[in-house]
């Protein structure tokens, strides 16, 4: 679809290495690593946690019954 080949990953990182700089160009690179990490490890807890309480039934009301308050 989108037809992202070694070309235009040349452009993406030489445009990259003009806008933030060879110094931080690692630092940029560390914190996208980082943060697509634990956007996947959220999303694996999230898959996780709906399927165990919806399988195990123990999903309960937050509200109390209508003769308590």
């Amino acid at each position: 679809m989108w037809g992202l080949g070694i070309p235009e990953l040349m452009v993406i990182l030489v445009i990259a290495l003009l806008v933030f700089g060879p110094s931080r160009l690692p630092e940029v690179g560390t914190f996208l690593g980082k943060s697509l990490r634990a956007f996947r490890e959220s999303l694996d807890h999230r898959e996780d946690d709906d399927g165990s309480s919806e399988a195990d039934g123990s999903k309960r009301d937050k509200l109390p019954p209508d003769g308590e308050t």
